[in-house]
């Protein structure tokens, strides 16, 4: 994965995450669409593994191979929305695939959001002097932390186009996909205390679990063993750690940072205050108050020596 900070660094999501994560020593939440789209998108080998997988298990049948496509396209007149993709794909011979992460229910009707979607990535196909028999299949993919469907306890629901009473499809061309993650709950506790093996999970069922529940220290053994289990997963989870080391990394960066400019600051006013003088010759009676009493509260002799300006032997003496 090349430096993961260039493509995000300007994202004020990401640099809040940074700081969060980092904080309070948790793994990343993949539910996050910035972190969605590092895992499956980033230029590493696991990564481009990891979305193979996930696509299979979600179309259902095997995935070859699988090319990132530009996450934008172009309104097909002036007054349109510009639209933006979290995972846009291809695959197999040109068939397309938008995988979206929806962490909160949107004010907008997400279910004409999907038939939307669906109809770009089949338009997005269309070329002059090309006739339509051409255009590959498109698949619409949400991935959905709440529940858009209360009334089935179905994980993942698929749509067509059918006649309404036969129920035949009009063509094979598109197929949209919601999985409402929420209803995997029972699942996990059934897992989690032992009630359930985890070869009853579907493939569909380990990806929604993985990605729902990977920030979560109560399903910690149950990530290593999907990791340990799927190969998907496992790549998925090695991009993921790659990410989660990078936040820490930067976390670091600023917090030394930080550090300098604090002390840069504290020098700044004691200097105003009239000590310079006094720290410049290292025994003024106000330097030797704040050397003993940062010593007494426990901080180590070469901070105290760098922020007072005073000798390291004149500090172990107090």
């Amino acid at each position: 994965m090349k430096n993961l900070f260039k493509s995000y660094l300007l994202s004020k999501g990401l640099k809040k995450l940074a700081k969060e994560n980092a904080a309070q020593g948790k793994h990343l939440c993949i539910m996050n669409d910035i972190v969605f789209k590092a895992v499956l998108t980033s230029d590493s080998e696991d990564s481009r593994e990891a979305l193979r997988h996930l696509l299979s298990a979600c179309t259902r049948r095997e995935v070859s191979g699988v090319q990132v496509k530009n996450s934008e396209l172009l309104p097909v007149h002036l007054d349109a929305k510009l639209t933006r993709f979290d995972v846009h794909v291809t695959f197999n011979d040109g068939e397309a695939a938008d995988l979206e992460m929806q962490l909160c229910k949107p004010d907008d009707d997400l279910k004409t959001r999907a038939a939307m979607y669906t109809a770009m990535l089949m338009s997005a196909q269309s070329r002059k002097g090309h006739e339509y028999r051409e255009i590959k299949r498109v698949y619409q993919v949400f991935f959905l932390n709440f529940t858009l469907f209360p009334n089935s306890g179905k994980l993942s629901r698929r749509y067509f186009y059918m006649e309404e009473e036969e129920h035949d499809r009009l063509t094979d061309a598109t197929e949209i996909i919601f999985y409402e993650m929420p209803k995997l709950e029972q699942r996990v506790q059934n897992l989690l205390a032992g009630k359930a093996d985890m070869e009853t999970l579907s493939a569909e069922e380990k990806w929604c679990t993985f990605m729902k529940y990977r920030h979560e220290d109560r399903a910690e053994k149950l990530i290593e063993e999907l990791s340990l289990k799927e190969e998907g997963i496992m790549r998925a989870e090695r991009a993921a750690a790659k990410i989660d080391r990078d936040y820490e990394k930067f976390a670091r960066r600023m917090a030394e940072e930080k550090n300098r400019l604090d002390i840069a600051l504290r020098r700044e006013a004691i200097r105003r205050a009239g000590l310079t003088e006094g720290m410049e010759k290292g025994h003024t009676e106000k330097a030797l108050e704040i050397a003993r009493k940062m010593k007494n509260a426990g901080r180590p002799l070469s901070e105290i020596e760098e922020f007072t300006g005073l000798p390291l032997d004149a500090i172990e003496k107090l």
